[in-house]
């Protein structure tokens, strides 16, 4: 692919930090002498960070995916040796290397799901297995809950299935509850059906912008039934034929609770003698991206391209000696099993003392950033756009990639902060955290594409979670610029005297209000929880 020039712009990476504001500085500018504000130069930084650099970090997990069964998925080879590649280029770079071990419910699809509408006509309709679903043949009637939209709203408001009160009874004979997308975990959604008699479940897209094609997603734990998705339009006919309407579900699927199945987050840290250089050492910067793909493909763009990011902007950090200058210690961090639910971080999370969760400065996540028809989504921690805010410092650390995407003359826009992705165990522990995020099957818009570029009416990433998501998809422009965001950000949280507060002090030793509690992906992401 075609590695994009530096560009030059009017404003350059020089920042000014003043409280807990943070404001795009002009080339050469000097930050303010005294007081609480500092500049940091981070130019350095982003020019060694390379589109280059990160795709031949990209090229090394596709032949990992090619030479282990086309996947890099957690309990399989693929991510242990994506695991042991990432492990080794680290410690090349000198940095301290931990191998977090952990159990997790392995789960596999052993052949794909089929789902046939018999009655009032036969055909057959595209359908997927949700992660952790039952294995069985199911043949009976199809019963909506009783509180679906259709026609779909344009903003989410779907709760079907969030209450046991949704479900009529199940009849006598085997029966399917159809369920929409929306509100509520799909866990939950399928534990109310089991309760209320079903013996599978099919759960349809929500069908506004968006979210109108074939669902899937992950379960987070072992479903007593047959769980697929399904497109809002396919679901629309079955409702208007429900009366009458026959679905065989065929699912085959396995899932292990074996103690001896494990996967691994990779945690590095900074060399014990970098370390005590640190200004600040109780205030650690964790930097994370997903490592694991699904097991239908490679996973190059999700969510090998937030960790070929991270990993580029560990390298150059100590390349540049950098790493000895920090005002607070950086972590990065490579999850495993976030596919099957955030559960690599979730680990990681709970495995902390309260000392250690109150050691932690803030969280940078960086999930998919090179989508070929993307959009720079930035994380809305303050709330602002999406009414659900993060913990105290989310709106700093928005405002830090706002701040840059303006200075660069690039336009961004905010996507839900609602914990669909790593960050999320770290905002539920109260943790400012922030992050960008390219797209995912989400339709990118008109309005969109004439800011952005790109094809409107078109996925962000057709090829989410698929086998095509190869070395072929990704757009090194957003590599380029979603890239140097993230080295811009790394580099202002460990390196700015002031950081995210005006007296530079350390966040508030609680959850933070309005944040919220879920599993899966940001915005757009299907396999989310909900």
């Amino acid at each position: 692919m075609r590695t994009p020039m530096r560009r030059t712009l009017a404003a350059t990476a020089a920042i000014v930090l003043t409280g807990a504001l943070v404001a795009a500085a002009p080339a050469q500018a000097k930050g303010p002498k005294g007081g609480h504000g500092d500049t940091v130069d981070t130019s350095a930084l982003t020019d060694a960070v390379t589109v280059r650099g990160i795709l031949s970090h990209l090229r090394a997990l596709q032949d990992i995916a090619t030479a282990n069964g086309g996947n890099r998925a957690s309990g399989l080879p693929g991510h242990t040796a994506s695991a042991d590649y990432v492990a080794d280029q680290l410690e090349k770079a000198g940095y301290t290397v931990t191998r977090q071990e952990f159990q997790f419910p392995f789960f596999q699809e052993l052949e794909p799901a089929t789902l046939t509408q018999l009655t009032p006509v036969e055909r057959d309709l595209e359908t997927a297995t949700f992660d952790y679903s039952g294995a069985d043949d199911v043949t009976g009637a199809v019963v909506p809950t009783n509180d679906v939209v259709i026609p779909a709203t344009e903003e989410p408001s779907s709760t079907s299935g969030c209450e046991p009160e949704d479900f009529e009874a199940a009849p006598a004979d085997p029966a399917i509850a159809l369920i929409q997308r929306g509100s509520c975990d799909f866990a939950v959604k399928v534990a109310n059906a089991e309760a209320a008699g079903y013996d599978a479940v099919i759960i349809f897209n929500e069908g506004n912008p968006g979210r109108t094609d074939l669902t899937v997603g992950t379960l987070g734990g072992e479903a007593g039934v047959p769980v697929v998705g399904l497109s809002y339009a396919d679901a629309v006919e079955l409702i208007e034929q429900a009366e009458s309407g026959t679905v065989t579900a065929h699912v085959t699927t396995k899932t292990e609770n074996d103690p001896s199945r494990t996967t691994e987050n990779v945690i590095a840290d900074l060399s014990s003698k970098d370390a005590k250089k640190v200004k600040n050492p109780n205030d650690t910067v964790v930097v994370g991206a997903h490592l694991d793909s699904v097991a239908a493909g490679p996973g190059i763009n999700d969510n090998g391209s937030g960790s070929a990011t991270i990993l580029e902007i560990a390298e150059q950090m100590s390349a540049l000696k950098l790493t000895k200058k920090l005002q607070r210690p950086v972590r990065f961090a490579f999850w495993g099993a976030e596919e099957s639910g955030l559960l690599g971080a979730e680990h990681y999370v709970a495995s902390l003392s309260q000392a250690e969760r109150d050691g932690i400065y803030a969280n940078l996540n960086f999930d998919m950033v090179g989508s070929p028809n993307y959009v720079r989504f930035v994380y809305d921690g303050d709330g602002s756009s999406e009414d659900v805010a993060g913990p105290p410092g989310s709106g700093a650390i928005e405002k830090i990639f706002t701040d840059y995407f303006d200075g660069q003359g690039l336009a961004s826009a905010p996507t839900a902060f609602d914990g669909r992705s790593d960050y999320g165990p770290f905002i539920e522990a109260g943790i400012p955290a922030g992050g960008l995020f390219s797209g995912a099957e989400g339709e990118k818009t008109a309005e969109e594409a004439e800011i952005y570029g790109g094809t409107a009416g078109e996925a962000y990433d057709e090829c989410y979670h698929s086998a095509c998501d190869d070395i072929t998809n990704i757009n090194d422009d957003a590599l380029f610029e979603l890239g140097d965001a993230a080295a811009h950000a790394t580099a202002i949280l460990t390196m700015s005297k002031t950081g995210l507060f005006p007296d530079g002090s350390f966040a508030p030793k609680h959850p933070g209000k309005g944040h919220a509690k879920g599993h899966g992906k940001a915005g757009q992401l299907a396999h989310a929880a909900r």
